[in-house]
């Protein structure tokens, strides 16, 4: 069967948006319309005949409108095949009338959670009979339509409908029906049960679109969002410009914001991102003063990067920003200076997240691997100074202790092996994702050297710096090469087998040296 008549239609929504206009456009083609409670209503106050859904099955609503739709006669009517004799004859023996339209958008569920509603009304607003409606309409779509989204109602006003548009509304109200399960399951396990880790993981989650390509142009993407309550992060910035983010852009511009949130009530801070990773990082008076600090720490790197700030973009950092090719921007907000700067790089994307979240939020990451998934809470970890403890002869002084704190907060968010020099509240040279801690350790000092050249310094921003590590020093050597970089502090978790060899090291260097005992391996 390929076209089917609606002879009769079943509308049963919480969202009214464009009900009035489809009901007529249906009672216009001779279609019975059937409904309940305040969607009978408002079919009626827009001047439609409708049955009640409690005429069609013999039984009045019941138990708080609980119980309306859950019946034989609406069940029957929806999955009963079209020219099957035995189903066609036990139609006929109970009175079971075909219903070939069904049109049903369920409790707003997850909204109800977003608002932060009580737990008796979340429970009150998990929908029983609308996803039997729709699963029960979307199996049988050989002959019934199914509609969930008000945008699909021009597909039934006609009065009649395709077997290929039933078998699309079909695919789109099974997708609907999983995620709204999704949702409500994961709504039980960690916000009501308090799981970390339920037995089975339900993620609601929705398109929100195809991206040009994926890693490569040979792979196709697409950025999905929450399908419930969400933390705001870089999938719901606003883009003000430019061209279409790319799977790339997304991840870079996440590992910005994810940076910059760190300093969320920090002073002025800028970060510069490349490949997910941080190639410069300053805090300073202005806005500006903090860019023009993260650039030089690398200013090769940041030739087609990310920049994130932790406060609304002016005119005059916007201006130094568009004084080199820059991929992609985030910020809170931007005045109309900056604006009308970025207007003339048409390129350029231009992102708004307004009031960023917080680093520390719960949460979990996701990892895909080979015939699974790996699951994690997100780090959160941080340290405070209080937290510290020294294990060298020196202390650090006070400003030796500001920087590795700044160095450490960056070394959370820099692929492991990670090293990080930072002087006065910026970086000085990065060294990420090596197989060993003295690779990284060596070529962020080689960074640092050849970005003083660059600028006609006379010595490198790593002398008289502080390092940190994100993991122990397993051997001295990596220290050694700090040391020979020129730091004078060293940030690190401990906890070697060798940490007395390192320490001593540090002593006889006479570093100031500061234990964490948290890692930060970020892979």
């Amino acid at each position: 069967m390929s076209t089917v008549k609606i002879r009769r239609a079943l509308l049963s929504v919480s969202d009214k948006e464009g009900l009035a206009e489809l009901g007529q456009a249906l009672a216009g083609q001779g279609v019975e319309l059937v409904s309940t409670g305040g969607t009978a209503k408002a079919l009626r106050g827009a001047g439609l005949e409708v049955r009640d859904i409690s005429d069609l099955t013999g039984f009045p609503e019941m138990m708080d409108g609980r119980v309306k739709t859950l019946h034989p006669k609406v069940h029957g009517g929806l999955l009963a095949v079209r020219g099957d004799a035995a189903h066609e004859e036990a139609a006929a023996a109970h009175d079971i009338g075909m219903i070939d339209l069904v049109v049903v958008n369920l409790y707003p569920f997850a909204q109800t959670v977003t608002r932060g509603a009580e737990r008796d009304e979340v429970i009150e607003n998990i929908d029983i009979g609308g996803p039997s409606m729709v699963r029960s309409a979307a199996k049988n779509h050989a002959s019934v339509a199914i509609v969930t989204d008000p945008a699909d109602y021009a597909l039934v006003a006609k009065g009649e409908t395709t077997l290929e548009d039933r078998k699309r509304l079909a695919a789109k109200a099974f997708a609907l029906t999983a995620q709204y399960d999704a949702t409500i399951a994961s709504w039980f396990a960690f916000a009501d049960q308090g799981e970390i880790f339920p037995e089975t993981v339900a993620i609601p989650v929705r398109r929100a679109q195809e991206l040009r390509y994926g890693e490569n142009p040979h792979q196709r993407a697409a950025l999905y969002v929450p399908a419930g309550p969400a933390t705001p992060g870089i999938a719901q910035a606003e883009q003000l410009q430019g061209k279409e983010l790319s799977y790339n852009n997304y991840n870079d511009a996440d590992a910005a914001l994810e940076l910059v949130a760190e300093f969320k009530d920090g002073p002025p801070t800028v970060v510069i991102v490349k490949h997910a990773n941080p190639c410069g990082v300053a805090s300073g008076e202005t806005l500006l003063d903090a860019y023009r600090a993260a650039f030089a720490c690398d200013t090769v790197s940041a030739f087609g990067g990310i920049i994130a700030c932790n406060r609304p973009l002016d005119g005059a950092t916007a201006e130094a920003i568009c004084e080199i090719f820059t991929e992609v921007v985030v910020a809170p907000g931007a005045d109309d200076a900056a604006r009308a700067a970025f207007a003339r790089k048409k390129n350029l994307r231009l992102l708004l997240c307004g009031d960023f979240a917080a680093p520390a939020r719960p949460g979990l990451t996701i990892k895909s691997i080979a015939g699974g998934m790996l699951l994690q809470s997100r780090d959160n970890g941080g340290i405070t100074r209080d937290e510290l403890r020294m294990v060298t002869k020196r202390a650090p002084t006070e400003q030796e202790l500001k920087d590795c704190l700044f160095a450490w907060t960056v070394a959370k968010h820099v692929k492991s092996n990670a090293i990080v020099y930072a002087k006065d509240g910026a970086t000085a040279g990065i060294g990420a994702g090596q197989m060993n801690r003295l690779e990284s350790a060596r070529i962020a000092a080689w960074k640092a050297k050849d970005a003083a050249e660059k600028a006609g310094c006379g010595e490198p921003r790593t002398i008289g710096s502080a390092v940190a590590s994100d993991a122990f020093f397993p051997f001295a050597d990596g220290l050694l090469a700090a040391v020979e970089a020129g730091a004078t502090a060293v940030i690190q978790p401990g906890g070697s087998i060798r940490d007395d060899e390192v320490i001593a090291a540090a002593d006889e260097a006479g570093l100031a040296m500061v234990f964490t005992g948290m890692r930060h391996f970020r892979h």
